[in-house]
């Protein structure tokens, strides 16, 4: 039986954070077509500029993964549910790792080589640091300024020591250390869930005027900190900066909260009461389906459909700008209609699972002959 609640809670719902995450749902499809592009354009000035807005799609993804771990578990707390929602978040975060498999799977020998169901990329990273959070939010659900507090430390934390992660060496180094096994190893990238986490925990206690405070906080934090570079290096030893470095982390969640700041404000524009514009409903398709949207882009992208098919095989390496665009909308297009689809077959097989599991137990034997 659950605990009693001992605090009230907010109930107010935060589609804001859905649209950051469908938002950098189609980020995410521009940045890995850019291997659409020839070897010259990705060598050139506007792909720079356009990586160091890619470079915010993982921060903002772990981030909206911690966020809603907390708002989730707070509010299961505070209404008494928490035992029946933990299980619900555990299997939502080995969903994560199944998905994140099956990429694997589809890239690497996996059946001869087992070693590349370690490799840490970034649904890796998002899979396993829920796994790592849960447990906690678990416990102080029902205690949101401690919640909060710790969070906030752990994110800090996270950022501070992520330099010293590239000293480390050996089998530890996949979780310390960015490289061609570990494109998003913990280090620093838990950072950005704990902050979620954070976030998440306010907005669950305490609403949205709380969460609105929190994230001009760490808007400006982050604007302190990126200034800070220089110094900030200087305090290590020897790291790649814009992978490890506090300053970079800084600069990054200060742009995701920024970001989500401005969502916040234009929620608050759109009255509840008002139909969705097809804008928005395409967005939220992508919000709350981001895990769908990630494995089918990167297979349409990259895996060859059938051995034939893939966007990879037949414009890979020889696209101009003109030509990447196009592909690009038409990337994201077939991802939302593969996402939708999905969706309609999950909600037709949990209907199917509830009638049968709702009927009485002679029924069923009769069924069975």
């Amino acid at each position: 039986m659950s605990p009693s609640p001992t605090f009230a809670v907010s109930q107010e719902r935060v589609r804001a954070i859905d649209w950051l995450r469908g938002i950098a749902v189609l980020f995410m499809v521009q940045t890995h077509s850019l291997a659409l592009l020839t070897p010259e354009l990705r060598k050139s000035v506007w792909v720079g500029r356009l990586l160091k807005v890619d470079g915010l799609v993982a921060p903002a993804f772990i981030f909206s993964a911690g966020f809603a771990l907390a708002l989730v578990m707070v509010r299961s707390a505070a209404a008494g549910k928490l035992r029946e929602r933990v299980p619900r978040n555990l299997r939502r975060a080995c969903e994560v790792l199944l998905v994140a498999s099956l990429v694997n799977w589809a890239w690497f020998p996996l059946l001869s080589e087992p070693k590349w169901l370690l490799r840490m990329d970034i649904l890796q990273c998002v899979g396993v640091c829920l796994l790592l959070m849960l447990p906690v939010a678990a416990l102080l659900a029902s205690r949101p300024r401690v919640l909060a507090g710790l969070s906030l430390a752990l994110a800090f934390t996270v950022f501070a020591v992520a330099p010293l992660g590239e000293q480390v060496t050996g089998p530890w180094a996949t979780l310390t250390n960015k490289s061609s096994f570990a494109p998003f190893p913990l280090l620093p990238w838990l950072g950005f869930g704990w902050l979620g986490a954070f976030a998440g925990t306010l907005a669950g206690a305490w609403g949205r005027r709380a969460l609105a405070l929190a994230l001009l906080a760490l808007v400006t934090v982050g604007a302190v900190g990126a200034a800070s570079g220089d110094f900030l290096f200087q305090l290590y030893p020897h790291h790649r900066f814009f992978v490890a470095n506090p300053s970079n982390s800084a600069a990054r969640f200060a742009w995701v909260c920024a970001v989500l700041l401005g969502l916040m404000w234009l929620e608050g524009r759109v009255a509840q009461t008002r139909e969705p514009s097809r804008l928005r409903r395409f967005i939220e398709v992508f919000g709350t389906s981001s895990l769908s949207a990630y494995f089918f882009h990167e297979m349409l992208l990259f895996y060859r459909l059938g051995g034939v098919f893939s966007f990879q095989r037949f414009w890979g390496d020889q696209s101009d700008w003109p030509q990447y665009w196009l592909l690009t909308a038409v990337l994201i297009v077939a991802t939302w209609m593969l996402c939708l689809a999905w969706d309609g077959l999950e909600r037709l097989a949990k209907s199917a699972l509830r009638a049968v599991t709702k009927r009485p137990r002679g029924e069923l034997t009769s069924v069975g002959g």
